[in-house]
């Protein structure tokens, strides 16, 4: 009988660094997707608050820490990230185990945003995307969920499939980025 073993989405393909910018995997726990019925919102919104002490956030940002954190995927759905969903949320909003769906890496330094610049069709500068501002988005051809956790990083979540392609193209775009000098 063949043993089967868990690997992580991006495993021995990260972590990458170049001069300004370094490329690691991240664990962000249990990842649900919440989406409210029709007319609840506020209800969940209350029922977060309650179990986390974090409200449903406004479209394109994102609220908490990086242990548990709220992260708004799309109209009127977030992704909570970190802890598991609270049994009082099933009453008002379907939620979805979407753990192993995402592969999540963190881009961070001072080139960061010059990275993404080559691969992402939005305006990610701080002036614009400050911390706490979350897009979906396109990483080069991969639909990506693009936050940002701090001055100079970049929490994004793309399908687990392509996690191979992310790494490739986040790499390449570094190196680039890094010849520049």
């Amino acid at each position: 009988m063949v043993d089967l073993e868990a690997k992580k989405p991006c495993a021995g393909l990260l972590p990458v660094a170049h001069p300004g910018t370094e490329l690691v995997e991240v664990d962000l726990g249990a990842l649900t997707s919440i989406a409210p019925f029709a007319g609840q919102q506020d209800a969940v919104s209350v029922a977060l608050q309650n179990a986390y002490r974090l409200g449903f956030p406004a479209p394109n940002r994102t609220t908490g820490t990086k242990d548990r954190r709220l992260i708004w995927f799309g109209r009127q759905m977030v992704l909570l990230a970190g802890p598991a969903p609270a049994a009082a949320l099933q009453k008002n909003a379907a939620l979805t185990d979407q753990t192993d769906a995402w592969a999540s890496v963190s881009l961070s330094g001072n080139r960061a945003e010059d990275v993404l610049a080559r691969l992402v069709p939005i305006d990610l500068r701080r002036a614009q995307f400050g911390t706490g501002h979350t897009a979906r988005t396109l990483l080069g051809h991969m639909n990506a969920s693009i936050t940002r956790t701090g001055a100079d990083r970049f929490l994004i979540l793309v399908f687990r499939s392509m996690a191979v392609t992310l790494v490739h193209d986040l790499n390449q775009a570094m190196e680039a980025v890094a010849a520049r000098r």
